[in-house]
């Protein structure tokens, strides 16, 4: 937990993760099915962080939850189309996460109401140490100012040194130095820090540095910026929020987004049942799924549904049994995987509003396209600055033309491949 959320009082905190819960926004584009299956796949994940007391990830995926299905996708305008039986299964799981939700709620109040009482109590405790340590060190300094006033061959360097110590106090932005002991001083430097000076006997001290200039060689704020490891960079981009994750934005940075842990023997398993096909230059598909543990994903299952192929497309059939199937273990969408039996690795404009379905849903979906005739095979994702909000808003249908640059999508980074991985292989065809 970032040291900083416990300085907010506990109402703050949880009017902030509620805000991040009530980030959900619905495409119109895509059909209100594909949202009530990625609601039971939500509650999938919120049980996930629920057993393993990860209580925050928990309430904002079963806030968005009660968002989607209460205020947002009653909206959509094929929403009345949508089969009594969804809407039922849908109302059932709602009567079960509000209580729970609410219960998560009291939770999360009570603990961070002790965090922020704790983090009070040892700020005070830290604030009464610092007032200790500066009364002392100011009694100490007028006892030795006292001494040099006694001793005539000091009194000129402490004239200096007391100048000096004057003009730090007049820069903006620059702490006094602060006397340790004898001519030994805590000195600011730039980066906010201090370094331990000690000062010539012949009483001549230190330079204040520019501000303007920067030193040529390194200097003690330089080694101090190495250490702790440099300033670090802040993401400000602000996009909608996916259905499928407890962050913020649909749109993650690479450096946010869970890892999906791939089988190395995932790629080798599926060539093999596409053989057939990719002889007569049919293309074959399946549904990468799996499960969700310590905040990470691992595809465990391929499922091959029933689908019709052409060299250059394949769509699936009767989704029923590959939903089915889900429910019955418990496994998430993490994505698809197809062959171009002619063709390289690549994602087709097809492909691209393809796998732009799956990442709305789930920001750390991946699309993998194997090219047994040039042995390539490649795991994109849509990029999240710019290619999952061009895609979701392009209204083309069919093969059609998109620009190269910026791209689109990329090799996708948040991908491990684990060799010794195991996977189960589902043919329903």
């Amino acid at each position: 937990m970032p040291y900083s959320d416990q300085e907010l009082d506990a109402t703050t905190r949880l009017r902030n993760l509620s805000e991040v819960g009530a980030a959900v926004e619905v495409d119109d584009n895509i059909p209100p099915r594909r949202y009530f299956r990625s609601g039971m796949e939500m509650i999938r994940m919120a049980n996930v962080y629920m057993d393993e007391g990860n209580y925050e990830n928990a309430f904002i995926l079963y806030s968005k939850f009660i968002t989607l299905f209460v205020e947002k996708l009653p909206q959509h305008p094929c929403y009345r189309e949508a089969l009594p039986m969804d809407k039922a299964n849908i109302k059932r799981k709602l009567n079960d996460v509000f209580p729970r939700a609410e219960k998560l709620k009291l939770h999360l109040k009570d603990r961070y109401a002790k965090e922020h009482d704790k983090f009070l109590v040892e700020k005070r405790q830290r604030d009464e140490q610092l007032a200790r340590d500066r009364q002392r060190r100011e009694e100490e300094e007028e006892e030795r100012r006292k001494r040099l006033e006694k001793e005539p061959g000091r009194r000129e360097q402490h004239t200096k040194i007391q100048a000096e110590l004057d003009k730090w106090t007049s820069i903006e932005g620059y702490d006094r130095p602060v006397r340790l002991d004898g001519d030994l001083f805590d000195w600011p430097t730039d980066g906010g820090q201090t370094v331990q000076v000690q000062l010539p006997s012949d009483g001549v001290v230190p330079l204040v540095p520019s501000r303007q200039l920067k030193p040529d060689v390194e200097t003690p704020s330089d080694r101090l910026y190495t250490t702790i490891g440099g300033i670090p960079s802040i993401d400000r981009s602000k996009k909608p929020s996916s259905i499928l994750s407890p962050g913020s934005n649909a749109a993650q940075s690479w450096s946010t987004l869970r890892n999906v842990t791939v089988p190395a023997i995932l790629m080798s398993k599926f060539l093999s049942l596409a053989l057939k096909n990719t002889e007569r230059n049919v293309e074959t598909c399946g549904i990468l799924t799996g499960k969700l543990a310590q905040n990470r994903f691992t595809i465990t299952h391929l499922l091959v549904p029933k689908q019709m192929g052409t060299s250059d497309s394949c769509t699936t059939d009767n989704e029923e049994e590959i939903f089915s199937f889900q429910d019955q273990h418990d496994l998430i969408t993490l994505g698809w995987i197809h062959t171009h039996p002619s063709q390289t690795s690549f994602m087709s404009s097809v492909d691209l509003h393809t796998h732009c379905a799956y990442q709305l849903m789930l920001p750390e979906a991946v699309a993998i396209v194997c090219s047994p005739k040039f042995n390539e095979t490649g795991i994109y994702s849509l990029t999240n600055d710019y290619g999952l909000n061009f895609i979701a808003k392009c209204q083309l249908s069919g093969f059609h033309p998109h620009p190269k640059e910026p791209p689109l999508y990329i090799d996708s980074e948040h991908v491990q491949i684990d060799t010794m991985a195991t996977l189960s292989v589902v043919d329903l065809r």
